[in-house]
């Protein structure tokens, strides 16, 4: 497993890294941590998707984003200092990651101070997704932000495939591209009309991937 967010790091630093790395195993539906719990665990996921949820001001329930093999969660618990979750995230399906506790790392890192250069790429990658969302929230119409998170689960769930099962809620899709639920089941609508994606109870199989990719630019 490569995690994208340690591409360029050199190799060395990054099996530094692992050999402190705990595995961690979670059923479906299990919470990995709550939002307020202390944050002390970096996570690299292998295997599994897991959900980032928060609680909005009225106490609605929405997911910001879905993670899979390759991306990672929890970052900030190696910056040091007293932290606290900030969301709560929760395994979608049977998953699995590597977990690395901020005391461990800070003891590798005295021994080998080049692997601060992965805390410096995590906390990069970190911030440029952030920055690449809120863009999007600002400028983007909506109905390509939904496009765009389709091909970007899609992208998760099948890697490199043409088809792709999503088995999230028009909800959870809704809270995922930042709109309302009418706004993607009006973008589903319209694509299962033109054959990119089909429509089923719970959840979204898109057919053509490369369609829904090229309509949400």
């Amino acid at each position: 497993m490569r995690w994208q967010v340690l591409e360029g790091v050199p190799e060395g630093d990054v099996q530094q890294l692992l050999s402190i790395a705990r595995r961690r195993v979670f059923r479906r539906g299990e919470v990995v941590f709550h939002v307020h719990d202390p944050a002390d665990t970096l996570h690299l996921i292998v295997s599994g998707r897991f959900a980032v949820r928060v609680q909005t001001a009225v106490g609605d329930v929405a997911i910001l984003t879905v993670l899979g093999p390759g991306d990672m969660f929890g970052e900030l618990a190696l910056i040091g200092g007293e932290s606290r979750r900030t969301a709560t995230v929760e395994a979608l399906e049977a998953g699995e990651t590597r977990s690395i506790h901020r005391p461990d790392f800070e003891r590798l890192r005295a021994q080998h101070p080049s692997v601060t250069e992965v805390l410096v790429a995590i906390l990069s990658g970190g911030m440029r997704r952030l920055s690449q969302h809120l863009l999007e929230a600002l400028y983007v119409p909506a109905d390509k932000r939904v496009l765009r998170r389709l091909g970007e689960l899609a992208e998760s769930y099948a890697p490199g495939a043409a088809e792709a099962v999503i088995p999230l809620r028009q909800e959870d899709l809704a809270s995922i591209a930042g709109t309302s639920r009418a706004t993607v089941n009006r973008v589903l609508r319209e694509e299962e009309s033109r054959g990119s994606v089909r429509l089923e109870r719970g959840r979204t199989v898109v057919l053509d991937r490369a369609t829904l990719e090229r309509r949400g630019r």
